[in-house]
Formats: C-alpha cells, sequence, structure tokens
C-alpha cells in the first residue's frame, strides 16, 4: 500500500480533519473528482456534538465480548506462510479464539481445519470470491470448504476496479455484481453460511448516475442473502463515517474490519491512529464479529515479525475498550 504525504489541517482529530485525510489520500490515489465530498458529512454532529473527535473512545460500561474478536489472517500472511502451526499458536496464546481465513496457505480445507483445530482456533468466517462469470459448480465447491473448514460467515473480499484498473463508475457493472452476490449468498444459506460482502473505498465512488456501489449493492441485494462486513478503514477513506453507514444500513452490518488510520491516511495499530471506535461500535449493537486486519502487516519498512505485534495490540485494544 503506497505511502500518501497528506498534511493534515489544524483538526486532524476531528471527525472533519479524517474526512479530510480521507479525501486528500483519494486524490493521491488518481480519483480526485470522484470521491464524495465530505462537506456535509463534517458539518453533521455526531451523537457526541459537531466536534465529536475520532481519537480515542469514551469510558464507558459497553464492551466488546472478548469471544467475538477475531483476526483477518491476511495480515499475518507471511509468518503463516512460513510457520503456519507456530503462528496460530501464537494468536491463541494472545487471546484469540476465532479467525478469519484469507485462503488456506498451500493446505487443502481439511489440513488447514486440522491445524485450527491443534492451535485451539475456530475459522468463523473467511474471504472467498464468488466466481466471475458465476459459476454455481464453482461456488458450490467453495461452499464445501468453507463447511470443512467450519465457517459460519464466508465474505466476497473485492470490487471495483475495471480492467484497466480504474475506479468503475458503470452502474450497470454494480447491478450484475449484485444479481450474482445474491445468488452466491442464495447457495451459501442452503449451506448454512452466512453471506456477506467486504467494501473497500472504491464502492463510495459517485458512480455516472450519482449513485455509489455501495448504495446499488445494498439496494440489489436481499437482507436475507448477503450482509455486509463494513471495513472501517476504507470506509472513512471512501470519505464516508462509518456511523452514517450503520445508520443506513443497521441490521446490515453483521461484521466489521478493525484497522486504525493514520494522519496520512495510511494504516496504524489499533489506538495508534484516528479512529474512535467505541463511537462506531455504540452505534452497532449488532455486530457479532470485530476483526483485526492491517493490510501493511509484512510490508517494508514494516517486518513480518511487525503483524504479531500487530494482533497482539489489535486484541488488547479492543479487550479493554470501553464505551
Amino acid at each position: 500500500m503506497d505511502q500518501h504525504h497528506h498534511q493534515p489541517g489544524r483538526d486532524p482529530l476531528t471527525r472533519r480533519g479524517v474526512l479530510r485525510a480521507a479525501t486528500a489520500s483519494a486524490a493521491a490515489l488518481g480519483t480526485a473528482g470522484m470521491i464524495a465530498s465530505p462537506a456535509a458529512a463534517a458539518a453533521a454532529p455526531g451523537p457526541h456534538g459537531a466536534t465529536d473527535a475520532p481519537g480515542h473512545a469514551r469510558p464507558g460500561r459497553r464492551r466488546v465480548p472478548l469471544d467475538r474478536i477475531s483476526i483477518q489472517l491476511y495480515t499475518l500472511r507471511d509468518q503463516l506462510a512460513v510457520d503456519l502451526p507456530g503462528t496460530l499458536a501464537e494468536l491463541r496464546r494472545i487471546g484469540y479464539r476465532r479467525v478469519e481465513h484469507a485462503g488456506f496457505v498451500g493446505r487443502t480445507a481439511a489440513q488447514f481445519r486440522a491445524a485450527l483445530d491443534d492451535a485451539g482456533l475456530r475459522a468463523t468466517s473467511g474471504h472467498a470470491g464468488i466466481p466471475q462469470p458465476f459459476d454455481a459448480d464453482a461456488w458450490e465447491r467453495t461452499l464445501a470448504d468453507a463447511v470443512t473448514v467450519g465457517c459460519r460467515y464466508l465474505v466476497h473480499p473485492w470490487f471495483g476496479l475495471d480492467e484497466q484498473g480504474q475506479p468503475i463508475r458503470d452502474p450497470e457493472r454494480y447491478r450484475a455484481l449484485a444479481r450474482d452476490l445474491d445468488r452466491a449468498g442464495r447457495l451459501a444459506g442452503r449451506a448454512g453460511i452466512d453471506f456477506g460482502y467486504h467494501n473497500h473505498q472504491l464502492e463510495f465512488v459517485p458512480l455516472t448516475d450519482g449513485r455509489t456501489g455501495f448504495d446499488i449493492l445494498a439496494t440489489g441485494t436481499d437482507p436475507r442473502n448477503v450482509h455486509f462486513e463494513l471495513d472501517l478503514f476504507w470506509t472513512w477513506r471512501g470519505a464516508h463515517d462509518p456511523v452514517d453507514v450503520i445508520r443506513a444500513h443497521r441490521r446490515r452490518i453483521r461484521q466489521v474490519h478493525v484497522k486504525d488510520m493514520d494522519v496520512n491516511a495510511s494504516f496504524a495499530d489499533l489506538g495508534d491512529g484516528l479512529i474512535d471506535f467505541g463511537r462506531v461500535f455504540a452505534q452497532a449493537p449488532g455486530i457479532e464479529e470485530y476483526i483485526v486486519e492491517r493490510d501493511d502487516a509484512g510490508t517494508p519498512p514494516r517486518s513480518p515479525a511487525d503483524a504479531l505485534t500487530t494482533a497482539r495490540v489489535g486484541y488488547d485494544h479492543l479487550a479493554s475498550l470501553r464505551y
């Protein structure tokens, strides 16, 4: 992930400041003019007033249930490739009881499940892209693997760039995806799996009809077939406040990717960045999984060992959070 050299203004810790950072980073990605203006969202007061700061959460009585804290294993991809059993065992020592897989690290589904069992972990969720064009037989095989691993959730992880690497702005492309997601979700339900969609910032790029891809995916899929795994970092990067998205789609946000954002709108370990997770969680009591992730955990200048630090800091932050 490229680093973006946004110079924060005087209010980097406010809701407005995070949206400014998100918009500036979007421009650095070459999407200037296509990311929605944050002005209206920034001007609207949050539940604690217009100057509500997305820094650290306020003390409160509510907490994240420990048995709902998970981690996306993509964060530890380098360590897993070198030492699958040792890395899984370390995650259990940190306190994790569940994980979200992103493939099986060169193992079969059965072998991967055995490694999880040995470590005392459950892969309650996984990322797996639906076939494009949609192929029901291929998807059924993916679902069979997910059942073998023990997944309760399976999530489509990525969409939004065209064949030239540019943000998709054709609404019909999103409508076609919505139809395929719905089909995938129906089949997943028959297999006993809840199917979801994971966003990045691209779903919030305005399309040629003025809507966003996220809008189309939300209205074009049946809530019984498709829920949303809201990535809090990428939602901010799309110049949208996750609280606003949750309020608009409250019953469909069942999982969240919990990753923090620094003042340059790049990644940070939980608690080291700008996002007030307590403020977000307070608006989403129906969250069933809080999934720690950091996309650049093993990318230079960070070393692979930094990913375990990310995992430990993330778990401890969520376990100690009160809001």
